[in-house]
């Protein structure tokens, strides 16, 4: 035969390609429908309110520091930057220092890259898989397999070859497997929003912990300094006949107690110092060069509140349940997928040869073209039970979702009640502390002239304490839990490329 005849495969290679092309056309168009359930998201709860009673227009107003009302604006949008409602630069200054350097940023950051990177590498299991290998061998073979008296063999072998495989996605098992990696990626993202939400909640609130501590040392302080000249004082009675010895001892128990206090006051304050470095990215031995005081925060006046139909949309927990149960969802899919006939194409193109001079001619050239169809027919039960275990973990997610929701809708509803609380109690206790006041310097004025007794003095003294310390907490709670209403409701994140904007046309 001469070297020169056509090869009879190589004729029919053609049309076998395209029948083989037509028949993979054919499966993808089969394909164009997953197996499993279409996710949908959860409906938000039927509701119109987050309280039992609809809120009031705003809270009550007290003629104290951090006492103006406080407006509810129903369906207002929640700046992104919403800490700079407390109108503080230094706070503006920590909370932005905190985003770039916590560590728990950094690494929420890297593992949404992680799972986005997870996503991108998912694509490929829809392009075929291309290998190219060699390989050169150097073999002996005995001539005994030939028979008595055959010389021995020896010969060089070398092999390239170009392999393409694709798997078909008939079920949609590979589709279900990226869309749940697409959940995971969105979960990450939705917590690094979280974790942006509670470190700048952890940075306000912290700076208010300390700003009262401050106050309340700061109010001790005067309070021994007061006990000690009143001690003074009743020594010298003491000297001419106007005090008893008991009035001294007494006086100087009181004030002892008084200077006890201040080292447990300056302890939490060290430790809340200590908490912003570490929320900072610092150790505490690091600590930022700033000194709050209640007097330097501002009481946002009005207060946005979301519609509860956009609570679920707004909370970054809220997301975060929703796309794990989105991926709970998709696991099923790729479940019944793995049930279903699998079908693989392959083909491969090559040569072989004892020489490497003679490796690409043409008569050493081999090529396959295939399908194969794999269709399980007993596991032990393994894919059927895996199955039924994705759908329990989908019902696993769902009611985890549900448990979320209802919390976020308990934090914003608790949130608002103590808004309004707090508001009543601030009035109260200020009215409380300028009693207080009063009743002491009225009963100072009496007791230096003989009309009451020192244990009445040292009474008054310790409740006008009592109602200052009181108020100073009253006042830090009103800002601490304007700050836990903005995290309940989701701190405004989906606002912040439309800030961003602003903020650059503004400058």
């Amino acid at each position: 035969m001469s070297s020169s005849m056509t090869d009879p495969g190589e004729c029919m290679r053609a049309p076998r390609l395209g029948a083989l092309l037509v028949a993979v056309g054919a499966a993808l168009a089969c394909g164009s429908c997953a197996v499993g359930p279409d996710f949908k998201r959860p409906p938000a709860p039927d509701t119109s309110q987050y309280t039992v009673q609809p809120l009031p227009p705003s809270t009550a107003v007290t003629d104290a520091p951090a006492g103006a009302a406080q407006a509810f604006a129903t369906g207002a949008q929640i700046p992104a930057q919403w800490w700079t409602l407390f109108r503080s630069e230094a706070l503006d200054a920590l909370v932005n220092q905190a985003l770039l350097a916590n560590p728990t940023v950094q690494s929420a950051q890297a593992a949404l890259r992680q799972a986005h990177e997870n996503v991108l590498a998912a694509w490929g299991v829809f392009a075929p898989a291309i290998d190219a290998t060699g390989s050169a061998e150097r073999q002996r073979i005995s001539g005994g397999e030939f028979g008595p008296g055959a010389p021995a063999a020896v010969y060089n072998l070398y092999n390239v070859s170009v392999k393409v495989s694709y798997a078909l996605d008939i079920w949609g098992g590979s589709r279900r497997e990226l869309e749940a990696l697409r959940a995971q990626r969105d979960y990450q993202r939705y917590a690094l929003e979280a974790t942006y939400l509670t470190l700048a909640s952890n940075v306000v609130t912290t700076a208010i912990a300390q700003a009262s501590l401050r106050a309340q040392i700061d109010s001790t302080e005067r309070l021994v300094a007061a006990s000690s000249q009143r001690l003074e004082v009743v020594r010298k009675q003491q000297a001419l006949g106007g005090a008893s010895a008991a009035d001294v001892l007494a006086q100087q128990t009181e004030l002892s107690q008084d200077r006890a206090t201040l080292p447990n006051l300056r302890d939490q304050l060290e430790r809340q110092r200590s908490l912003m470095a570490t929320l900072l990215g610092r150790v505490p031995s690091d600590q930022p060069d700033v000194s709050f005081q209640l007097s330097d925060l501002q009481l946002p006046e009005s207060l946005p509140v979301s519609l509860p139909s956009q609570l679920v949309t707004q909370r970054p927990d809220v997301r975060q349940q929703e796309e794990l149960l989105h991926q709970a969802s998709a696991q099923i899919g790729v479940a019944t997928a793995n049930m279903l006939p699998q079908i693989t194409l392959s083909a491969s193109y090559g040569a072989s040869s004892t020489t490497a001079d003679a490796l690409f001619h043409s008569v050493n050239r081999a090529w396959t073209v295939g399908a194969g169809v794999t269709q399980p027919l007993f596991h032990g039960g393994q894919l059927l039970h895996q199955r039924r275990a994705a759908v329990a973990a989908y019902d696993q997610a769902a009611a985890q979702y549900r448990e979320t929701v209802l919390t976020a809708f308990r934090n914003v509803a608790d949130s608002l009640r103590a808004l309004s609380d707090d508001a009543d109690a601030l009035g109260a206790q200020n009215e409380a502390e300028q009693a207080a006041a009063a009743s002491l310097a009225l009963t100072d004025r009496q007791y230096a002239l003989g009309a009451v007794s020192f244990l009445t003095l040292l009474n008054a003294q310790r409740a006008e304490h009592q109602a200052r310390t009181l108020l100073i907490q009253a006042q830090a709670a009103r800002y601490a839990d304007t700050a836990a209403l903005f995290q309940a409701l989701g701190g405004g994140w989906w606002n912040r490329n439309a800030q961003t904007a602003a903020n650059s046309e503004s400058h």
